[in-house]
């Protein structure tokens, strides 16, 4: 049978990749470090996928293994035999898998006749694919270098299903349960693949890739992390709450519909297909079942308030086409608010905001310099706020 290995057995790896690979006929071996999933994972082979919204289906997942990350030799050896590998680690555990990755590159490709290995890399980062190709370069032989140019694939992806924390009560029912919404589409990069594209359900090979990783940052991050903060700051504890409250969801709405137009101009896009893409974001936040947290979407600030992150990407790309970001620049606002007592994150932003204002956090958080346009922008939307 195929193999697919994925890193990252969270929310992504069992609530998404492993379906996608499941449904297509691939046996799937999860690389985790969490003691717990990887020996559940590997005694019972299989887990429960619970879909849900106005009607809920539990998947059983089959066919499925997992190994230790710090199995080094272990890891190198599933990689040097898959048929496609993923990750979904987060950005700063990249670093971390390169060295298994780079020992199971040199282990496939030290046999004649080797098959193209492509990687697909499902991480919120705009250019993760040479990202992670730098780091894994860092721990190749060099004998393989050129290998790693012309037969290893690393493939970019925009995940858009959302697989809320899950609950006490449901981790007690199963600690491998799984609940997540039934959206199922993997956009990727059509150009990062070296070899043929495997056959995948679900996956959407898009020849003009950077526009649609613009479009899950800017569009749906943004709108989703603004339901978020605003929420935070209305006193709502779910996503659900948040987007079915008046003030919430015209903040939401006139973001959302910000950032559409520049996107639109920028690329060239069809506005009536981003306002549209924008209207389902919205009615997929408003799923009362999946029970998605405020406190999950709104985590780490610091980072989501990066230059080149969601709300001030957002923003400056509206600057950069010229048009309105009033929106935009109250939910920044919004975002240096937030103040959750279990956000090491989020207690570190107030401690900025504490010794040095509004202005002083956003130079040192986002790099936006004061006195500048969007500078200007936020701190007029902190008054309206």
């Amino acid at each position: 049978m195929k193999e697919a290995i994925h890193f990252g057995a969270g929310n992504i790896g069992r609530g998404f990749l492993g379906q996608l690979y499941f449904e297509s006929g691939y046996r799937i071996t999860f690389v985790d470090v969490v003691n717990e999933v990887v020996d559940a994972l590997h005694r019972r082979g299989a887990y429960p996928l619970r879909l849900v919204d106005e009607t809920e289906e539990t998947l059983t997942i089959t066919g499925v293994d997992a190994v230790h990350g710090r199995d080094i030799e272990a890891v190198a050896e599933a990689v040097a035999r898959a048929v496609i590998v993923s990750t979904a680690v987060g950005v700063a555990v990249l670093e971390r898998i390169a060295p298994a990755l780079a020992k199971g590159i040199e282990r496939r490709f030290s046999q004649p006749g080797a098959a193209p290995l492509n990687i697909i890399v499902c991480e919120n980062l705009i250019d993760a694919g040479p990202y992670l190709r730098g780091e894994i370069r860092r721990h190749l032989a060099p004998p393989f270098h050129e290998t790693l140019e012309t037969s290893v694939g690393l493939v970019e992806a925009s995940i858009g299903r959302m697989v809320p924390v899950m609950t006490e009560a449901q981790k007690a029912e199963d600690p491998l349960l799984v609940c997540a919404e039934p959206y199922c589409e993997l956009p990727v990069d059509a150009q990062g693949f070296k070899g043929a594209i495997p056959e995948i359900a679900h996956l959407k090979p898009m020849p003009k890739f950077k526009a649609y990783v613009e479009r899950k940052l800017f569009v749906h991050n943004m709108t989703h992390a603004t339901t978020a903060y605003a929420g935070h700051l209305r006193g709502h504890e779910y996503i659900w709450q948040a987007i079915r409250d008046g003030k919430v969801l015209a903040l939401v709405e006139g973001a959302g519909r910000e950032s559409c137009a520049a996107l639109a101009r920028k690329h060239r896009l069809d506005t009536e297909g981003l306002e549209a893409h924008r209207r389902d974001l919205i009615r997929r936040y408003r799923n009362r079942a999946l029970g998605d947290q405020v406190a999950r979407v709104a985590r780490d600030p610091l980072r989501k308030l990066g230059a080149n992150d969601r709300l001030i990407g957002a923003a400056r790309l509206c600057l950069e086409q010229s048009l309105p970001l009033d929106h935009i620049a109250l939910a920044i606002s919004a975002a240096l608010r937030y103040a959750a007592p279990d956000d090491p994150a989020a207690q570190q932003l107030q401690a900025i905001r504490a010794a040095r204002g509004d202005e002083g956090a956003l130079e040192e958080i986002s790099g936006v310099m004061p006195g500048s346009p969007l500078g200007v922008a936020v701190l007029e939307a902190a008054q309206r706020l």
